[in-house]
This record gives C-alpha cells, structure tokens and sequence, in this order.
C-alpha cells in the first residue's frame, strides 16, 4: 500500500511541477529518474483513478493538469513518505547534478528564493556584504523575473527568483570522484573574532522533513550581519563526513571547485577527531560547508520577508552569473 502511494504521490509531484498539462510518456520517463519503473499503460491507469478522485484534470490531449484539491492532497501526503526526506534529496540531487570541474560544464543545484520585487535593490545591498565577505556558499547566482523559471520552478507575480548555489554541490563534487560523502546535520554555528566557535544548535538531516537552514531562517536564528559587522555572530552550515583516507584527495578537489566558482569547505578536520563540539566517527573526516542560504537569511534580518526553498533546482552552470554581474 505504501509503494503505491509512494507512486502516487510522485506522479502528482510531476504534474504539479509543470507548467504545461504533462502526458503519461513524459511522466514515465520523469518516474525512472525517481527510480520508479511504471509503464506509459500503467501511469495511464494511475493517472485515470486520479482523475476521478478529482485530483488531476485532464485538457483532452495534451495531458494533465493537477486540480487545487491534488494540491491539497500533494501537501497532506503520507507523513511516513516525508520521513528522512531531506537526507534521501541531497543524496539524490548529488547523483544527479554533473557539473564537469575540468570542462567547467555540466549542471548544478540550486537554492530558490523569491524577494518582493519592490524589495530587490534594497536587498542587493545586504547580499553583497554577505558575498563580499565569503559567507555564501559561492559567488554564483541566477536571477529571474516573474513569469520566468529556475530549473522547474516559476517565479510568482510581484518576485524576483534569487538562485543560490547550494553546498550540496560540493557532495556531487566529492562523489563523481569516488570520495562518499555522509551529510549529518544543518546547524548554526557561532562566530567570534572572525573564527568559528562552535555549532549552538544541529538538525539530522535524516530525521528531518524540512531543509534545516529553511528553519533557522523561519526561526530567526541567524545573526549574519553581526559577523559582516562585529565578526561575532551565527551563520548556517553543513556538517559532512568522509573516509579519513581520502582527506587529501578531497583537498585537492575542493580547491579546485572553488577556483571554478563553487564555494569550498570553510574547515576540514583532523581523522577521528571532534570539529567544532561536533563527535566524528573512526577513520572519518569532518567537514563544515557554510550553508547556501545565508545571503537570504541576512535579507531577512533586515526586515524584508523572503520564501525560499533549498536543493530545489538542477540548472546548467552556463546559465549563472558572479553576482557582482547581477544588474
């Protein structure tokens, strides 16, 4: 019963994240990528028992649409589905990103946020203290209008979409050269005299249904222009491991991000060795990413209020721009 929701509740998810009604050969494909293996005949069938529990509606032809109760039904979805979600995603978006270090090609994810279009210029100026001072996680960005999309995403009337690389990136970095990365935990992390103290507070991305760091900005729990300004403060960031063993590889492919645009582990411990309070395994490495959201959570500081959505988004490298090229 529960595979069959899972399916389900996927078809649904591809519907509702396209802009044009979407037939059962697309579907299909999209499913397979998910590694759900349905039939054209058999997402045909699914498509129809929605149709007539009034979730989709289908436009003759072309395909469907999903209705405002599949929506609903979308956001009420199988709590035990949720479950580890967040771990489950990142480990999926790694895989599937295929950004090219060396031919500075490929595809990468990003972080989604939508600034009141009013606000924009205002918030420019509190972004560009935190990319100045290296806070994000990259000086890349994508900037839409309303009407226009990120990867999959549209961008609501009266926004603009701020796409931000997530540190994520760095795991599909790490992967695509045989080094495995485990993601522990989102948290913030407690600045003092320019140099991080210690994590005050730690979400399990495997126990948790939401992005962390879209909790902590929600929360109010940052206090980045407190480091831009005073050097004490709390920014977000990851908490990674990976085999002692492959330390310095992981170096050498880490720098080599950064010289290409993506950001670089702020700090990387020592084989077996607690960093930064946080207990490390046996024969493990830790690494601390500095969160992809911390140029948003500074916006929200300053009283302007931003939706934002982390590891939304796979979108070609090509398409970015330094955000000092942002107009």
């Amino acid at each position: 019963m529960r595979m069959v929701e899972r399916k389900i509740n996927a078809i649904l998810k591809i519907i509702s994240q396209s802009k044009e009604p979407v037939g059962s050969k697309e579907i299909s494909d999209k499913l397979k990528e998910l590694g759900i293996d349905l039939s054209e005949r058999t997402v045909r069938y699914h498509m129809q028992m929605l149709d007539e529990k009034g979730l989709t509606e289908g436009k003759w032809k072309e395909g469907r649409i999903i209705t405002e109760k599949g929506v609903e039904e979308l956001g009420n979805s199988f709590v035990s589905e949720k479950v580890g979600f967040v771990s489950s995603r990142m480990d999926s978006m790694a895989y599937q990103m295929d950004f090219d270090l060396d031919k500075k090609k490929g595809k990468v994810i990003l972080n989604v946020s939508f600034i009141p279009k009013d606000k924009f210029q205002m918030a420019k100026q509190t972004l560009a203290q935190v990319f100045d001072n290296e806070l994000s996680a990259g000086q890349m960005v994508l900037v839409a209008q309303e009407g226009e999309s990120i990867g999959s995403v549209q961008v609501p009337g009266g926004k603009i979409g701020f796409g931000t690389l997530c540190a994520v990136n760095l795991n599909g970095i790490l992967l695509k050269n045989s080094i495995p990365v485990e993601s522990k935990f989102g948290g913030i992390l407690e600045i003092k005299d320019n140099k991080p103290l210690r994590f005050t507070d730690l979400i399990s991305y495997s126990g948790s249904t939401l992005d962390p760091l879209e909790i902590f900005i929600k929360s109010r729990m940052t206090d980045i222009r407190g480091v831009i300004n005073t050097g004490s403060g709390k920014v977000m960031a990851g908490f990674r491991e990976i085999p002692a063993v492959s330390k310095e590889r992981a170096e050498e492919i880490l720098k080599k991000a950064r010289e290409v645009g993506l950001a670089s582990p702020w700090i990387i411990g020592k084989p077996g060795q607690p960093l930064l309070g946080v207990p490390v395994a046996t024969e493990r490495v830790g690494l601390v990413f500095l969160g992809g959201l911390n140029p948003i959570a500074a916006v929200e500081e300053v009283g302007i209020k931003t939706e934002s959505k982390a590891l939304t988004a796979l979108v070609d490298f090509k398409l970015l721009k330094s955000f000092w090229d942002v107009g």
